[in-house]
């Protein structure tokens, strides 16, 4: 059974409802209205892409990566960080819980490089905290951050929820060379990212592994196709590349190389439906 779409239960997940809705252009079920729309770009078209990390009610929060030796406790609370010259960028999204449900006071800690790839050990330039909105909100403005060796390019960030632990992990921009050679990298942290406002806007939803009460569940239960199809894990993939998973077509986004735990329905950032 696909756990995309169902729980163990057998109940619809309230992720596979407003994936459904989004890709048949219609507005979110009642059922989940109370839930804000999970933060997501535009295409050129103008319709919704995939959503990048989708709430997983409670199966799959958001992967951990190592901080670095880059961290300094202390810094200013702000949401922006005007520190030096560079392209400027936005990164907005929500936190939610394990079921789905936005989650407010959380701590956003960010942490990054200047345009030329370093770090500011001595003082607080792009380093910065802030906390989400009642309804789960939060919202960045920085500079997309320089390279320096070995890693490509990313955003240090420290979550926590109130009186939670603290999720430490790393966000990834897509179609960057080095995203295919950094060991650190990982699929299911990219942003999404467009050019707009004079410079760049990126999306991020976070999921914490904090217990919630689900609330109403929808009570369609379609019936699932078992996993399965033409995705082989270990194939090199190139974006255009067609499969099918579950007995759902696929094209591929960006190249790489599939390793189990990145089937299509679990890294949108990857897939596309279609």
């Amino acid at each position: 059974m696909d756990s995309e779409s169902t729980t163990s239960t057998g109940h619809v997940t309230r992720k596979a409802v407003l994936r459904a809705a989004l890709a048949a252009g219609m507005a979110a079920p009642a059922v989940l209205m109370g839930v804000p729309a999970l933060a997501r770009t535009l295409g050129d078209s103008g319709t919704a892409l995939d959503l990048t990390p989708t709430c997983d009610d409670g199966d799959d929060p958001t992967p951990p990566q190592m901080e670095g030796p880059y961290f300094k406790p202390n810094s200013p609370l702000r949401s922006s960080m005007p520190d030096g010259p560079g392209t400027r960028l936005t990164v907005s999204g929500y936190v939610f819980g394990r079921a789905c449900r936005p989650i407010s006071g959380v701590l956003l800690d960010f942490w990054q490089a200047d345009v030329n790839g370093a770090y500011d050990n001595t003082g607080f330039k792009f380093r910065g905290h802030q906390f989400t909105g009642a309804d789960g909100a939060f919202k960045l403005t920085t500079i997309v951050p320089g390279l320096y060796p070995g890693r490509t390019r990313h955003l240090h960030v420290k979550v926590q929820a109130p009186g939670r632990p603290v999720l430490t992990t790393q966000l990834y921009f897509p179609n960057e060379p080095r995203n295919n050679t950094d060991s650190l990298f990982d699929p299911r942290l990219l942003m999404t990212v467009r050019d707009g406002g004079g410079g760049r806007e990126a999306a991020f939803d976070f999921v914490l592994d904090v217990k919630q009460d689900p609330g109403p569940t929808p009570t369609p239960t379609p019936t699932t196709a078992p996993p399965g199809g033409t995705w082989t894990a270990g194939r090199a993939y190139k974006a255009g590349d067609r499969v099918t998973y579950g007995g759902v077509g696929y094209v591929c986004l960006q190249a790489h190389t599939a390793i189990a735990g990145w089937e299509p329905p679990n890294v949108p950032a990857l897939w596309r439906v279609g």
